[in-house]
């Protein structure tokens, strides 16, 4: 009876033995958790964006100018200036234009009117036929229309020549430093030759 009852509890005591190492832990079963990192974003400044535009030395703005009035501005980015170049060289061109056109006019009128051919005054037109019997006053006139022409194309010079000036100092501009460590600061001073004391403007430059 006792190794009925012995063999019972060593049988059961083994098949639990047995049930227990089926079971794995929980642990072992469960998948295993990645944490999650999220990444930092970088913050954009939109008040401290990098320059994208194409950088040019300042001699190509003068050179564009120089060929074509604006172009040099068009390279700087200053588009707000073509009016006032266009403006400028346009009006200038055209009072050339009509300078020219006028003394070709009063010329030819002087001409056909001191030549002592009757057959053609008809190539006067006015306001020189009304004074075709008086060629000195139509030669006067040519003289001043021609004077005219000198100035409207030496204006017209100066406005080219600007064009390209206001491209080249504003290329000149654009690296210019005006960092924060330029300052301008107002101090005391002493000046050893006159032996007075005065103000100084002292201009730092870089750290």
């Amino acid at each position: 009876m006792y190794k009925i009852v012995f063999f019972l509890l060593v049988a059961e005591f083994l098949y639990s033995s047995g049930a227990v190492a089926q079971v794995k832990p929980v642990a072992d079963s469960a998948e295993k958790i990645v944490p999650v990192v999220k990444k930092k974003t970088k913050k954009i400044n939109i008040f401290n964006l990098p320059d994208t535009i194409k950088q040019y030395p300042p001699r190509v703005a003068t050179i564009r100018s120089a060929i074509l009035p604006g172009w040099g501005q068009i390279t700087n980015r200053k588009y707000w200036k073509l009016p006032l170049v266009y403006g400028g060289i346009g009006i200038t061109a055209g009072i050339f234009i009509y300078n020219v056109k006028t003394f070709k006019e009063a010329k030819a009128a002087y001409i056909n009117a001191i030549d002592l051919n009757p057959v053609n005054d008809f190539q006067i037109p006015e306001p020189y036929f009304s004074v075709k019997d008086q060629p000195e006053r139509i030669r006067s006139f040519r003289n001043q229309i021609r004077q005219n022409v000198d100035y409207s194309a030496l204006f017209f010079i100066i406005f080219w020549g600007l064009n390209v000036v206001d491209a080249t100092v504003d290329a000149h501009l654009r690296y210019f430093d005006v960092g924060n460590n330029l300052s301008l600061q107002l101090k005391p001073g002493y000046s050893p030759l006159a032996q007075t004391n005065g103000v100084s403007v002292v201009l730092h430059i870089g750290k």
